[in-house]
């Protein structure tokens, strides 16, 4: 058997991305019959089609598709190997890092980290991108550079955490709501009309579990995929919402938070990166300065 050819490995890993031959040769800079030969041993070396015609397109096999998955990172780390050390330059830096979290976070969050990120590195563009999920494919493929989470199972085993806050759970009314000026009680947070936060659609959590612990059960008569919209709703009606405290501090501007009557889990926020990113001097920086505007002082 001879050797592979590594040279293909960024050919593979443009087709594949671009599923597109002509754009695939635009990308690298090659003439059409050049890439139709890269094709054609690429097919030979993976003993599989790769791209097949699907009416005026091509779609990827499922020997493609799980090839996808692994020759991105495969590539991105070539690439970091042969790429000259040099001393990072802040001021010169041009880069674009992707942030994976929680639309709560950037309204807290945001704002701080991108004035210190403007003011110490001018070329650096901040992509933020919602969580519709726990999944750590992100990560791994490179799409994602780094990400806030609460770890759990959907977590890659190689991902890198480091914690960043904890937090804890809170009721929230509007000023002037008939809960304000008293003691809460667990009957109060069970009976009280409310609207429950989940990406999923569907009632559960800390809260619940707390109350269940009791023989009691919150009243959610609404249910949002994120606080922004919980809060809006709370802010216009007397419902309760139940959210994390710090997490949500900027957002509840011109509500008021009470104290939850009964113990609940602490939350604890880490950010996440892969592996590969450990040593590269840029995104340490950037880790440093999350760490700066978000984490426990």
């Amino acid at each position: 058997m001879s050797d592979p050819d590594y040279n293909l490995l960024r050919t593979l890993h443009v087709l594949l991305t671009e599923q597109n031959v002509a754009r695939a040769a635009r990308r690298l800079q090659l003439s059409p019959s050049a890439m139709s030969r890269a094709l054609a041993r690429l097919r030979e070396s993976t003993g599989d089609a790769l791209l097949v015609r699907a009416g005026r397109g091509l779609v990827l096999t499922p020997r493609a598709l799980e090839l996808r998955e692994q020759v991105g990172p495969l590539v991105q780390q070539a690439e970091t190997v042969l790429r000259p050390l040099q001393r990072l330059d802040l001021a010169t830096l041009q880069r674009t890092f992707t942030l994976r979290c929680s639309d709560g976070f950037v309204e807290n969050f945001g704002a701080a980290l991108f004035q210190r990120v403007a003011t110490e590195a001018p070329g650096v563009r901040l992509r933020f991108v919602p969580k519709p999920d726990k999944d750590s494919t992100g990560l791994r493929e490179g799409s994602i550079d780094l990400e806030t989470a609460v770890i759990g199972p959907a977590m890659g085993p190689e991902i890198r955490t480091q914690a960043l806050f904890r937090d804890r759970w809170v009721a929230v009314v509007r000023e002037g709501h008939l809960l304000m000026g008293r003691t809460l009680t667990a009957q109060d947070i069970a009976a009280h009309p409310q609207v429950s936060v989940s990406r999923r659609g569907i009632t559960g959590g800390p809260v619940d579990e707390a109350l269940t612990a009791l023989a009691l059960r919150r009243n959610v008569v609404a249910i949002t995929s994120g606080y922004v919209a919980a809060l809006a709703l709370v802010r216009g009606t007397d419902l309760l919402t139940c959210v994390p405290d710090r997490h949500t501090a900027n957002l509840r501007a011109g509500l008021h938070a009470l104290p939850l009557p009964f113990a609940t889990p602490e939350l604890s926020i880490a950010l996440c990166w892969h592996p590969r990113m450990q040593s590269d001097a840029a995104h340490v920086w950037l880790r440093g300065v999350v760490m700066g505007c978000c984490g426990e002082q």
